[in-house]
């Protein structure tokens, strides 16, 4: 394909990913120091970051379709470019609500990368599992720095620089891909109609099935990501009660658990995906019981290790539908609309963490909420068609047109 004979594509894709999950992330681990400062309550202050993950999730679509209509090369340079200015003026808020309209536009900004960058992904390589899961490594490595970087700007130099920083780095990325990143062009239409191998009805229950995954499966990445911190905060007062220790400690999970993704890439060139999705499915339910049991220092530690491997496992699976079934010219709109579901019903993911961490039992309610929607996207993973029911319905469309 000539957008991966571009040696330079593939790099800033992945680092468009790290960039896309580190913005989105600054305020979840600045606001315990900005709660600190303006001696105001945690769960006040969090739900200022609402309307960025409601952005994040509505700007999918049109950026989806501006991107298969005019050029997905220059939408990407509107986001690497936008969501750095963006981050870099809301370090200079003064009021809540300077920082809540600052992380809107961040929102904005940030919903254009999955469905245009992972569509410029997944249109090309041999091995889109492979593909898929090393750009979701880079995502996770941007949770990872997200936290870690966070936690050191505020410690050294305030919570305002750790949005300035990044927000420089962001622009800087952003010249450097509009230098180095030549534009393909148009994506061209060679398809008759969105789906490939199925036809519509086939095609609608896919569809229904990743929407139900990724909605369920959306919220337990947001819920458990976004509140991570202020967990370890809580929980974890015996290894650190430094800004920087507990960023340090979430980014250890994070780097460690995003590796998960990798192991799932080259899972999916090789294993029907329905056995993937019912896998990792079964295996977030016991780990999302053990982190409501409330399990202190290194207990807790281990749990969300493991817990957050689960979680990143399942992300590449929803993306690998979309590649394996959508035709290319669609891809960057149903992109658009699954990560409207995932990510705009993932919004719903700070109220309900400020309401229930109001509540006796704090994040251990969180976590209960979490496990049984994690038994929602495992039964729906049972009526995914199987690799031997594709193949047969794939042959009878043949038969047909024959």
């Amino acid at each position: 394909m000539r957008a991966m004979k571009n040696r330079w594509l593939v790099p800033f894709l992945n680092l468009g990913h790290l960039l896309d999950h580190l913005a989105m992330l600054v305020f979840p681990t600045a606001v315990v120091a900005i709660a600190r400062e303006w001696n105001q309550p945690y769960a006040e202050l969090l739900p200022l970051a609402l309307g960025s993950f409601i952005a994040f999730g509505a700007f999918a679509i049109p950026a989806g379709w501006l991107a298969d209509h005019w050029s997905r090369h220059k939408v990407l340079a509107m986001f690497f470019v936008g969501i750095g200015a963006s981050l870099f003026v809301t370090g200079f808020a003064q009021t809540p609500w300077q920082i809540a309209a600052g992380l809107t536009v961040v929102g904005a900004f940030a919903a254009i990368y999955h469905p245009v960058g992972i569509a410029m992904l997944v249109a090309a390589p041999a091995k889109m599992g492979s593909a898929l899961g090393w750009n979701g490594l880079w995502g996770n490595l941007g949770l990872a720095s997200a936290a870690l970087l966070t936690g050191a700007l505020v410690d050294a130099y305030g919570w305002r620089a750790a949005f300035c920083v990044p927000g420089v780095l962001c622009v800087v990325a952003g010249i450097s891909f509009l230098i180095l990143v030549k534009d393909p062009g148009k994506v061209k239409k060679t398809s008759k109609s969105m789906g490939l191998h199925v036809d519509a009805r086939m095609m609608a229950r896919i569809f229904s099935i990743m929407l139900i995954a990724t909605a369920f499966g959306g919220i337990i990445f947001n819920s458990t990501t976004i509140s991570m911190p202020k967990v370890f905060d809580e929980r974890l007062t015996a290894l650190t009660q430094s800004n920087f220790g507990i960023g340090a400690l979430v980014a250890l999970v994070y780097t460690m658990a995003a590796f998960a993704q990798v192991v799932m890439g080259s899972l999916i060139d090789r294993i029907e995906l329905r056995r993937l999705m019912i896998g990792v499915g079964l295996m977030q339910i016991p780990l999302l019981f053990l982190a409501a049991k409330n399990p202190q220092g290194w207990a807790m530690l281990a749990v969300a290790l493991l817990m957050m491997l689960a979680v990143f496992g399942q992300i590449p699976l929803n993306d690998a539908i979309v590649g394996r079934y959508v035709a290319d010219e669609f891809r960057a709109r149903v992109l658009g609309v699954r990560y409207v579901v995932s990510l705009g019903v993932a919004a719903v993911a700070v109220p309900m963490i400020a309401a229930l961490h109001k509540t006796a039992g704090g994040f251990s309610n969180v976590f209960l909420v979490l496990a049984v929607l994690a038994s929602g996207v495992f039964l729906a993973s049972w009526f995914f068609p199987s690799r031997a029911e594709l193949t047969a319905h794939k042959e009878k469309l043949a038969t047909q047109v024959a």
